[in-house]
C-alpha cells in the first residue's frame, strides 16, 4: 500500500523496504533482528551470524537448564533448527533474544516433562553450575577450603536441580541472562506479576533450602 493508501500492483517490496516497516518510532532496528529479516528473504549467511553470536548462550541456558553439557548442545541445536524452520513467519514484535530465547525454553521444558533428563542426567560431580564441564580449582584457596567450596557448590546445584522446572527457567533468566520481568514474561508466555510469583516462590525455596549456608 502506498502511502496514500492505495493498493498498487508493484512487485513485492524490498528487503530493506520491509525492514524499515518494522523500525521503532526513533527509526531504530535491532541489529539481530535485522538479520533475522534477511534470514527470512534467504539469507544463509545472516543465519550463520546469528548462530555464532548466541550459541553459546544458549548452550549455557540450556546447560543449567537440564544439568548436562551433552544433552544443552543437543537441545541448542533443536532450538536453532526451530528459529530456521520458523523464519518465514518471523516478525520483530519482540527482541530477537526474547523470541529465541522462548524457543530454547520450550525445548527444555519439554526435554524436562518427558522425562529424558532421567536417561541423560550427568553426575553433578562432573558437572559445575556456571556452565563449565567441570568447576576450576581455586589456586587461592587452601584444599579444605576448596573442599567446602566444592560441597556447596553442589548443594546449590542440587537445590536449583529440585526447583519446577519454570520457577528454574525464571530464575535462569531473571540471575544469569539479566532479563527483565516483561521478557521472562513473554518467553514464558505469563503475565508480569505471574513472572514475579515464580521468582518469589523460587527464591524463598532456595533461601530456605540453602538457609543452613547463610
Amino acid at each position: 500500500m502506498n502511502p496514500e493508501g492505495v493498493n498498487t500492483p508493484a512487485a513485492q517490496p524490498s528487503w530493506s523496504g520491509r525492514v524499515n516497516s518494522h523500525r521503532a518510532a526513533d527509526g531504530s532496528l535491532e541489529r539481530d533482528a535485522e538479520l533475522m529479516l534477511r534470514v527470512r528473504d534467504g539469507d544463509q549467511a545472516s543465519f550463520g551470524l546469528l548462530l555464532e553470536k548466541h550459541r553459546s548462550p544458549v548452550i549455557h541456558f540450556l546447560d543449567r537448564m537440564v544439568q548436562n553439557q551433552a544433552v544443552a548442545e543437543e537441545l541448542a541445536q533443536e532450538a536453532f533448527l526451530r528459529v530456521y524452520k520458523s523464519r518465514v513467519r518471523y516478525e520483530p514484535t519482540a527482541k530477537f533474544t526474547t523470541w529465541l530465547f522462548r524457543i530454547a525454553t520450550h525445548v527444555a521444558l519439554n526435554w524436562l516433562r518427558d522425562g529424558r533428563n532421567e536417561k541423560h542426567q550427568a553426575s553433578l560431580d562432573q558437572e559445575s553450575w556456571d556452565g563449565t564441564a567441570r568447576q576450576v580449582p581455586d589456586r587461592s584457596r587452601t584444599a579444605e577450603q576448596e573442599l567446602v567450596y566444592q560441597v556447596k557448590l553442589r548443594e546449590v546445584r542440587q537445590a536449583i536441580k529440585s526447583l519446577p522446572a519454570k520457577q528454574k527457567a525464571a530464575v535462569m533468566m531473571h540471575k544469569y541472562q539479566e532479563m527483565e520481568y516483561a521478557q521472562i514474561a513473554d518467553v514464558l508466555s505469563c503475565s508480569e506479576s505471574a513472572v514475579k510469583s515464580l521468582l518469589f516462590r523460587a527464591y524463598e525455596s532456595l533461601r530456605v533450602r540453602l538457609a543452613h549456608m547463610a
